[in-house]
């Protein structure tokens, strides 16, 4: 059974330390990596804007005050922006969960990496989700990445099978899948990802559109090259 609805908030994950972009973040958090000469994380914005996303929560961690004062509040692009700061790194999952303690709303999340930028269609994955359950964008292996993650048959998604394609960084959840843990604690999404997968009720979108994982500094170069600006 899927759900209805549509999707009008996200948790941007911004907590990472960017180790592999090396000097590029020493001084600055990696949601603030320019590409085209706005920070990353502001075309992730902009671009969920766009798509009805009205409410966002952002976990951060390192250079929490940097990133938070250059954002603010969101109201320079008519939305709120709320922060989950973390003291010690809870991993994807516990980012997630920790931030929905200052996201309000319930139901269908969103959920984004802050160093994915990308033109995934959120609602119509959103359309996807099964009730309790989630969905994710999946894209074509990359050339770092070139086994892939998961494999999608008739709609789900699963660790088995072929052909295989990659998690892009972008999924949307019904926040009830979170109720068992514990906000404040370490755990990865691909936890969640791997319960849901084995009760069926995780769904999949293969996304042929622009993504870019900015991860390391040749991506940042790719990115500033040819992303696109819807």
């Amino acid at each position: 059974m899927y759900v209805e609805n549509t999707v009008d908030r996200v948790v941007i994950l911004a907590a990472g330390l960017g180790t592999r972009l090396k000097w590029m973040t020493r001084n600055r958090p990696k949601a603030l990596m320019k590409i085209q000469d706005e920070a990353a994380i502001v075309h992730v914005i902009r671009q969920l804007v766009g798509q009805g996303i009205r409410d966002i929560a952002i976990n951060t961690h390192h250079h929490a005050d940097i990133l938070m004062d250059y954002l603010g509040n969101g109201s320079k692009w008519g939305i709120n922006i709320h922060f989950s700061q973390e003291t010690e790194l809870l991993d994807s999952g516990g980012g997630v969960r920790t931030a929905l303690e200052v996201l309000s709303g319930e139901g269908l999340v969103l959920v984004h990496n802050a160093d994915v930028m990308a033109d995934v269609n959120v609602q119509s994955l959103a359309k996807r989700c099964p009730e309790g359950g989630c969905a994710l964008a999946l894209v074509a292996n990359p050339v770092h990445h070139p086994n892939g993650d998961f494999a999608i048959k008739h709609g789900l998604v699963s660790l088995q099978g072929e052909p295989r394609y990659t998690f892009s960084g972008v999924s949307v959840w019904h926040d009830c899948v979170f109720k068992d843990y514990a906000a404040d604690t370490s755990f990865s999404l691909l936890e969640p990802m791997r319960k849901m997968m084995e009760e069926q009720r995780c769904a999949g979108l293969l996304h042929r559109g622009q993504w870019f994982d900015i991860g390391r500094p040749k991506d940042v170069i790719r990115a500033n090259r040819e992303w696109v600006t819807s």
